[in-house]
């Protein structure tokens, strides 16, 4: 196998990651029944402020209490209240991705090291990682919110590259589900990546995974013959 390091995103690389199914969860908690139509008006505010966080002009706090704001003042708790029972909700009903197992427990029986990089909340990823009993695979997780950058900046990837001692580039592949974050960070950073579309999407011109696939077993298929 080409890799000696394999870095994941997290979310719809790894586990599912349904947002509404998350928000009915944590609104039903304040005896909210959450409708689709909320729920497109929640994407209308929190949308733009993922891409004012990836271009890092705003705080992981930031965006995590902004995005909840006029819903805290409607239920009478803090911002920031509604944001860990949502992070809360959304541990709860995570499932891994289909064969996200198989995969990882493919790699680490060929000795490749993996790591994750996430642009998702500390809050979630640890216990979305006991939950699901991953946590044994990755020998990092590198958490946006922590490092004070979001891919696709380069200085996330590097910070990683650092946790990793001396480390080929050449050896070392991103996958994520989202060109604009996972590829074009990887490209950024000088390493191959390979970009799981599970729905056919087209890729933005500027933007060229060294791979791309539709699913984790067809991941797993290319990188048994890399």
């Amino acid at each position: 196998m080409k890799y000696q390091w394999i870095l994941f995103d997290a979310d719809e690389t790894l586990f599912h990651f349904d947002a509404f199914a998350g928000l009915q969860r944590m609104f039903l908690g304040y005896g909210i029944n959450f409708s689709k139509e909320q729920f497109i008006e929640y994407q209308l505010v929190n949308k733009p402020l993922w891409v004012q966080y990836q271009d890092n002009e705003i705080t992981a706090q930031q965006l995590q209490e902004t995005r909840f704001e006029e819903w805290a003042k409607k239920v009478g708790v803090t911002p920031k209240a509604m944001n860990s029972a949502f992070m809360m909700a959304m541990a709860e009903i995570c499932t891994p991705l289909d064969g996200a197992r198989k995969l990882l427990d493919s790699l680490l029986a060929n000795n490749v090291k993996m790591g994750i990089i996430t642009n998702g909340f500390t809050e979630l990823q640890k216990i979305r990682l006991e939950k699901t009993e991953f946590s044994h695979y990755f020998e990092l997780i590198t958490i946006s919110e922590q490092v004070g950058v979001a891919k696709p900046d380069k200085r996330i990837f590097e910070y990683t590259f650092s946790m990793m001692g001396e480390v080929d580039l050449s050896k070392v592949l991103m996958v994520g589900d989202n060109p604009g974050s996972d590829v074009l960070g990887g490209m950024n950073a000088g390493i191959d990546t390979c970009w799981l579309n599970e729905t056919g999407q087209a890729c933005p011109e500027e933007i060229e995974p060294t791979y791309v696939v539709n699913s984790l077993a067809a991941l797993q298929a290319v990188l048994k013959n890399s």
